[in-house]
């Protein structure tokens, strides 16, 4: 008998990331000298202090049996000491902090933890594709929230109807934002905040890019007074200490959406590797070391660099202040998909279409900052050389 999907597969879109990495791979394969600017995967080295605990933590037997399921108690507690020091929010590390396997884990199982079938959640566009997919897998009703560059690339509260508002049961947030780079002020966590109170909303937000910055440091939506009663917050140590592949972040907030949360992990995962926690934990403690302060110049110069190149061969965007992508406007308004095509056919450049992630990203393409300033400069001239 043939095989036949289930329908909530066959409902979701094409993943973006996977038919990139299909073109990237073919001109590899063809022997073809390829600058990625597509998938953000830090290209540095996670840290030598972060790996130096992990070599002793591997050795460790009491590290080789199944972890705790909430997570190791010396990790939450640094989590949540992080939370305090560098938000000047106060959790308790029993209750409101939640190992994830990576961010990506926490985001995708919250909706099953949240959502019953018909339910509406906002999920905003452009975006992390995982928002739309984990409503769709929850059974829930995902309702769009463009997010224009007319309104700083925020959601407009406003404009959604009142009886979406009155419906919606989950909503999506995330800045420092992917793909947009934009980041958020606490005034605009204070309406959202008040919004969900008064629906009775529950607010996610995604704060994997918050230790990726070059001006002011973002702010965490659990600072804003009343946030824990309605909201839970996803912090990854991926884009922070270069540990993408590790797969480590914790979720923290209002104590029973964590702990449902955790309910729904632990009927389908055993949680992270004790050692990894263990290294995760040094690598909280030490968030402000010079190695990681080092590394934020890196991507200053990086930006910089894009920024100069590409603003001088007459294309224009906003200069991000935080994380590592750039949201550049397509030149002449032309189509995103076409233009990606265009680079990686005839320049040997890979790029993320913003058409990709639903209609309100068309216009723009996504960069990620994962190269070095010379590929960087490589990238502008060989894209000067088209004619667009």
């Amino acid at each position: 008998m043939p095989f036949t999907k289930s329908q909530r597969l066959q409902a979701l879109p094409p993943y973006l990331f996977i038919e990139i990495d299909k073109k990237k791979r073919s001109l590899l394969a063809a022997g073809k000298d390829v600058i990625n600017l597509g998938v953000g995967d830090p290209d540095l080295p996670t840290h030598k202090f972060i790996i130096d605990e992990m070599a002793k933590a591997i050795y460790d037997p009491k590290n080789h049996r199944y972890p705790f399921d909430e997570g190791v108690p010396a990790f939450r507690q640094a989590a949540a000491a992080f939370m305090k020091k560098r938000f000047h929010v106060d959790v308790n590390a029993d209750t409101q902090i939640l190992t994830t396997i990576g961010s990506k884990d926490g985001l995708a199982h919250l909706p099953l933890a949240i959502v019953n079938h018909g339910d509406v959640v906002l999920v905003p566009q452009p975006a992390y594709p995982v928002y739309n997919t984990g409503t769709i897998f929850s059974g829930g009703q995902p309702y769009i929230m463009p997010l224009l560059e007319k309104n700083d690339f925020l959601p407009d509260f406003d404009a959604i109807p009142e009886n979406i508002k009155q419906k919606t049961k989950l909503v999506w947030l995330n800045y420092p934002n992917n793909p947009t780079a934009a980041t958020a002020p606490l005034a605009f966590y204070q309406k959202a905040i008040a919004l969900a109170h008064k629906y009775g909303w529950v607010i996610a937000n995604d704060l994997a890019y918050g230790e990726v910055y070059f001006e002011e440091s973002p702010k965490s939506i659990l600072e804003v007074h009343g946030a824990m009663d309605v909201a839970i917050e996803f912090h990854s140590l991926s884009k922070s200490f270069n540990m993408t592949g590790w797969r480590i972040g914790w979720a923290t907030g209002n104590p029973a959406v964590v702990a449902a949360l955790g309910q729904v992990k632990g009927n389908v995962d055993s949680g992270q590797f004790n050692a990894i926690q263990v290294a995760g934990k040094i690598a909280l403690e030490n968030h402000d070391h010079p190695d990681v302060k080092k590394q934020m110049a890196i991507y200053r110069q990086r930006r910089d660099a894009l920024y100069q190149g590409l603003t001088g061969i007459g294309w224009k965007y906003r200069n991000p202040k935080a994380g590592f992508f750039c949201w550049v406007n397509t030149p002449n308004h032309a189509n995103s998909m076409d233009l990606c095509s265009r680079l990686i056919e005839d320049a040997y450049v890979v790029t993320v279409p913003g058409g990709g992630f639903g209609p309100a990203g068309e216009g723009y393409l996504r960069m990620a900052l994962t190269v070095d300033v010379g590929r960087i400069q490589d990238a502008v001239g060989r894209i000067a050389k088209l004619k667009l």
